[in-house]
Formats: structure tokens, sequence, C-alpha cells
């Protein structure tokens, strides 16, 4: 099928599965999205077949008329590369940002329940970049979900601690992270206090749930979920052979770090301790 061959279908297909393959995706959980390009829609609307239109859930006139691929509410990220007309589908936005329908996939199902979560956020990161960051990725990161529960649920804390676990952290999210306390996912709740943190961050930690991230593109986007997970792994680590460090990264060292590389660190996560 051609839809299933397009470029961006099969960067979609693809990191759905890394996403599974990092195990971060236990049965139906995670989801994914992406505001498809004007060109990317018109190389596989032959293959579209129109529903109809659903209510979102929430109003996002930036996003009106726009296509976005979806992951599917219940279905499983291990079942993407291997029953993606099921699992992923393609749905349209009308001229107001307040209806969906499918026009290619998810086989009788619906988009994912966090579809609100996903399109406020992709609205906020439209505007804000200029319609530069196109995905959004929500997984269920073991460690920083682990890390919720011994980490004060600030900002501050979270960055401070994952910069100091490996040089790279602060170049690859150099604004931070921000932090969401528990809420019901799905609802329109999470979704405005996302958004707000997305205004800020390119990933924001959801306390005993997972994280959120957004980017330019799948390897931008994926690449920071894996980062910071992996500096979540590193102090998961660290704590569990003792509390305390016996040499790190200092904010001075960041400083000079951020100098070189070419990056603004924000001051507020450069407190001394």
């Amino acid at each position: 099928m051609k839809f299933l061959k397009a470029e961006f279908v099969q960067g979609f297909i693809r990191m759905a599965n890394d996403g599974w393959e990092q195990g971060w995706h236990e049965r139906n959980g995670g989801n994914l999205s992406y505001r498809a390009k004007p060109e990317e829609v018109e190389s596989v609307k032959e293959n579209f077949s129109v529903g109809e239109w659903q209510p979102i859930g929430t109003s996002v006139p930036g996003l009106a008329g726009e296509y976005f691929l979806v992951t599917g509410s219940g279905k499983y990220f291990r079942n993407v590369i291997i029953k993606p007309e099921d699992s992923i589908g393609m749905i349209e936005l009308d001229e107001k940002g307040e209806n969906y329908r499918i026009v290619w996939g998810l086989a009788g199902g619906r988009p994912t329940s966090e579809l609100p979560t996903h399109l406020m956020n992709h609205e906020v990161k439209k505007e804000l970049t200029g319609g530069r960051y196109r995905v959004i990725y929500h997984a269920h990161t073991t460690n920083v979900i682990a890390l919720t529960f011994v980490l004060p649920l600030e900002e501050e804390v979270f960055t401070r601690e994952l910069w100091e676990m490996a040089t790279e952290c602060p170049v690859v999210f150099p604004a931070g992270i921000g932090v969401v306390p528990w809420m019901v996912p799905g609802g329109r709740e999470i979704a405005v206090a996302t958004s707000r943190l997305m205004k800020e961050y390119d990933a924001a930690v959801w306390a005993h749930h997972g994280m959120f991230a957004a980017g330019e593109d799948f390897d931008l986007t994926f690449g920071l979920m894996h980062t910071i997970e992996k500096a979540a792994e590193i102090l998961v680590k660290l704590l569990s052979m003792q509390p305390q460090k016996r040499q790190t990264i200092q904010p001075d060292d960041l400083r000079r770090l951020a100098e070189d590389f070419k990056v603004m660190l924000p001051e507020k996560f450069l407190y001394e301790k």
C-alpha cells in the first residue's frame, strides 16, 4: 500500500517500535502523534477513506484543517510494526479545530485517549516554533517514573539532578524539564497543565506515569526522551549505591559547558546545594 511506504509513515512506525524495544510501552501504554506536512498528506491522499466527524474534546483553532498520524486508543505499540493499519491512523481536523475524522487506518478504532493533550501541545509548539515542531510523544519511561517517588516534584530539582548525570544532558535539553503532579490521564486538566509547561520546555515529567516530549522530527524527539530516561537510569543506579555523590558536575562546570556549546542554561537550575 502506498500509504505505508511513505517516508513519514515509515519514520512514525520505526519510532513506535523503538519505544517498544526500550520497554516504555507495556500493554497499550503510551502514545505518539505527528503533524503531517501538506506535501506528505498530498502524497498519500489516494489511500484515504473518510470517516464521520467526532468531537476532539477541546478546541485547537491553531490546528484547523491539519492532518495528524496518531497511535490508537487501546492499541499496542508492539503491534505497530506488524499491523500498522490497525494500530495507527491518520486524522483530519475540521475548519474550527473542534472535531476530527479518521481518513486512514485505526480499523474500527479511534485515536489515542490522550488526543486532546497531544493536540493542545501541538498547537502550543506550532505557534512558538513557527511550525517547526511536528512530533509529540508520551512514554512510560521506567526510571523517570521511579524518580517521581523519591525526588521533590519540582522542575528545578529534576532538571539539575538529570543535568548532572551526563555531560550531554544540558546540551540536549538546555531549557530544562517541567514536572506535572499526578493527574488523571486523558482529561482536560492534565492537557492544560502540560501545555502550559510546553511553552517553556520540550519535555515534561508526568508524576508516577511517565514523560511527555515534543520535537521537530522523530529522531530529535526520540533522542530527547532517550537521553532523559538514560540520565534517570544513571541517577537510579547512583541512589541505589549510596544516597550522596562523592563528586559531580558543578554549576560553574555547567556554565562553561553552555558557553562552549552555545546553549543558554537558565540560572534557576544552577543553584548552590
